[in-house]
């Protein structure tokens, strides 16, 4: 699969007219009315200003409005719900994260993750960081696994908020060979100061979270977990370089819709949304969150939903999480 990456730098030689000239693949006149984009979240996430920085050159291209609208509730079932449940015609469209193939891991959904969705682009990725407190004696992936072997230490405890905070330590002890005790947590926030106390021995948290304390010192970064090397830790490899071929796991977001939106639609809707999230003012203000700007074709966006929700769901399987009641 081939997804499209931009970095600040490389973005701003773009011309934003020229990044959002595409010609019309939709039926009729596309879009005819308010395109609303449903953020199943809080404000102030990620997802959250991904959506409302888009909307804007959409707008302006479509003269049409494009409303974001927060529908929170239930890790974002509430909203996702919304647009699965709406009129297939491409005038209502979600910005969700990686949550939205982990979620059928921990819960019974009221709709099915592949099924009632058309998939239109990748917006962004954000990888984890593996920290650990300062005094935490091993510093990189294999030295971590050794301590976690050693039958004469105390087991590897590390902290989870949930969703692929907690999967993601999860799929690593279970690729290599080794068990690591979960402590749970109601976000990072909570979690970071018994890390740095060295109460609770590791944590694989997203990279903004956890930058300032690596940056103080008081935290220690063992590896990042994407696929190449974060831009804000250009010195700490990746898991899959010091370690672990092949692994890899992200937090990201991403543009779908409900089941059936015509293909010429959902066609305009990727090159339109795809345009948009490249745009360099779009691309910086995500630089500053320590995510990467991508986006994709409907089929691979659709590939990779797939691909994650196969990874997470047999971590979980494997780890004897059992899919709750949402309500």
């Amino acid at each position: 699969m081939t997804i499209t990456r931009r970095i600040a730098g490389k973005a701003a030689l773009a011309a934003p007219a020229l990044l959002l000239a595409r010609p019309s693949l939709a039926q009729g006149n596309f879009p005819s009315r308010a395109v609303r984009i449903v953020v199943p979240y809080t404000p102030g996430g990620v997802s959250d200003i991904t959506a409302r920085l888009i909307a804007e050159p959409l707008a302006a291209q479509w003269g049409q409005p494009v409303p974001v609208e927060n529908r929170a509730g239930a890790d974002g079932i509430i909203g996702t719900e919304v647009v699965a449940k709406s009129t297939p015609d491409g005038h209502t469209l979600a910005l969700v994260s990686v949550g939205h193939p982990v979620n059928a891991a921990y819960y019974r959904l009221p709709y099915d993750t592949m099924r009632d969705f058309s998939f239109v682009t990748l917006t962004t990725r954000t990888p984890l960081v593996i920290v650990a407190g300062k005094n935490f004696a091993p510093s990189t992936p294999a030295e971590l696994v050794a301590r976690a072997k050693d039958s004469r230490a105390a087991p590897v405890t590390f902290a989870g908020t949930g969703g692929v905070v907690r999967l993601a330590p999860i799929l690593f002890a279970q690729r290599a060979g080794i068990e690591l005790t979960y402590v749970p947590y109601r976000g990072s926030t909570q979690a970071h100061p018994d890390i740095m106390a060295g109460r609770v021995d590791i944590m694989f948290d997203t990279v903004p979270a956890a930058l300032a304390h690596i940056q103080s010192g008081n935290f220690k970064a063992i590896a990042t977990t994407g696929a190449a090397r974060a831009p804000q830790l250009p010195d700490v490899p990746t898991v899959g370089e010091a370690f672990m071929p092949g692994f890899e796991a992200s937090t990201w977001g991403m543009v779908m819709g409900p089941a059936n939106i015509p293909a010429p639609v959902l066609a305009k809707l990727s090159a339109d949304c795809g345009a948009a999230v490249m745009l360099p003012d779009v691309v910086a203000r995500h630089a500053t969150l320590g995510a990467e700007v991508v986006r994709s074709t409907p089929e691979e966006t659709r590939r990779f939903v797939q691909a994650e929700l196969e990874k997470w769901g047999d971590a979980a399987r494997k780890a004897g999480i059992q899919p709750q009641s949402a309500g």
